[in-house]
């Protein structure tokens, strides 16, 4: 059996121009593949062009070296990675921790179970807990003991003590009006004062 040496060297072009169709496909596929992912990976302009030129030159080499020098994340798993290295840092300062031995205390902790460091003190008119530097209640206004209050007057001075104390503190009675005494008559030196008929006995 003898082949045709034009159907032979016809089939020979289909396949060669199958192949060439192929891989140009393949070439155009992998320059818009690359711009796609350095588009994700990168936002400087600079970097996505040349990403793209390498590709476009070298080919199945191109693609190589791309691979090896692409970022390894893209744009939104390093937004998401700083999300939460952010969520973690706002948990850590969160926590509480001692000042006399640096464990993890909690927010209604009066003292630390740990080193016995006194970490807040309650107020003494409401009792709701409040740092120790505070110097009044920002819950209800009332000043921490031993401050001083200017424009102070007795009413609000013993509404802030306690009950028990303020029972204690007596308050000023009335003191009934002293008698008018007319004042005495001013008898000039020499001169001798009779009592008058009105005058009691001496």
């Amino acid at each position: 059996m003898t082949f045709d040496p034009t159907l032979l060297s016809t089939l020979i072009l289909v396949m060669t121009g199958f192949a060439a169709a192929f891989i140009a496909a393949l070439w155009l596929s992998l320059i818009i593949w690359t711009f796609r992912d350095i588009r994700r990976r990168a936002r400087d302009p600079l970097a996505r062009i040349l990403a793209v030129l390498v590709v476009a030159v070298l080919f199945l080499p191109g693609i190589l070296v791309y691979f090896i020098l692409r970022p390894p994340r893209t744009l939104e798993e390093e937004f998401q990675q700083t999300l939460e290295e952010e969520a973690l840092l706002q948990s850590i300062e969160d926590n509480t921790v001692c000042p006399g031995c640096g464990r993890r205390v909690r927010e209604e902790w009066v003292a630390c179970p740990s080193c016995y460091t006194r970490l807040k003190k309650p107020c003494h008119q409401c009792g709701r807990l409040m740092e120790l530097a505070w110097n009044l209640c920002p819950y209800c206004g009332s000043p921490a003991p031993g401050m001083r209050r200017e424009n102070l007057n007795l009413d609000e001075a013993l509404r802030n003590l306690p009950v028990e104390e303020a029972e204690e503190v007596p308050l000023a009675e009335e003191v009934p009006p002293a008698e008018e005494v007319p004042p005495a008559e001013i008898v000039p030196p020499g001169v001798k004062v009779f009592p008058s008929e009105n005058d009691p006995p001496a």
